[in-house]
């Protein structure tokens, strides 16, 4: 696998490499060995896969507060995203930046967000599939979101229009370190 580090501390796109023959292709999506040789987490304890039926659904800013933030690896499966993470670490040099990657079924690119970073993102295509693990249990008291419009990061997402969007996602303050 190809790991390329983003502008944000600890994130990568990571490629992983395909071997193509007559039969089709086999790659891996994942590797402990190679994971903790990077540095990165490598144990995850719950798979997520999330459905869009529309381009233009906007899933997110999400992200949970100690003890329960949660590292994950992204993958687009079906379709295609917009996928953003904006660094809430404290301490970190990437504090309060952000970063946004177009992750496609098509080019089985991933990306791998530490803990401590909120996520979020918006559908290219219809019938969009996203599958991540993640290294913590999800836990509703730990929640917390940021609007995916909030003026102090100013997010440039793509021209899609944002069409779909849940109460709890369209309700979220203004973020408040």
């Amino acid at each position: 696998m190809k790991y390329t580090e983003t502008k944000i501390l600890g994130a990568f796109i990571i490629e992983p490499e395909k071997l193509e023959d007559e039969r089709g292709y086999f790659m891996r999506g994942w590797c402990k060995n190679e994971f903790e040789a990077q540095g990165l987490i490598s144990t995850f304890v719950q798979c997520n896969i999330s459905f869009s039926r529309k381009a233009g659904t906007l899933r997110g800013l999400h992200y949970q507060i100690p003890p329960h933030q949660e590292t994950k690896l992204i993958r687009c499966t079906k379709g295609a995203l917009y996928d953003v993470i904006i660094d809430l670490r404290i301490r970190s040099p990437t504090n309060m930046q952000w970063l946004g990657a177009e992750l496609r079924a098509d080019t089985y690119k991933m990306l791998y967000i530490p803990e401590g970073l909120a996520h979020g993102f918006l559908t290219l295509e219809d019938n969009t599939e996203v599958f991540y693990p993640v290294s913590q249990f999800y836990c509703p008291g730990f929640e917390r979101g940021i609007r995916w419009n909030d003026p102090m990061f100013a997010i440039e997402w793509p021209e899609t229009d944002v069409r779909i969007l849940s109460e709890k996602d369209k309700n979220w303050s203004d973020y408040s370190p």
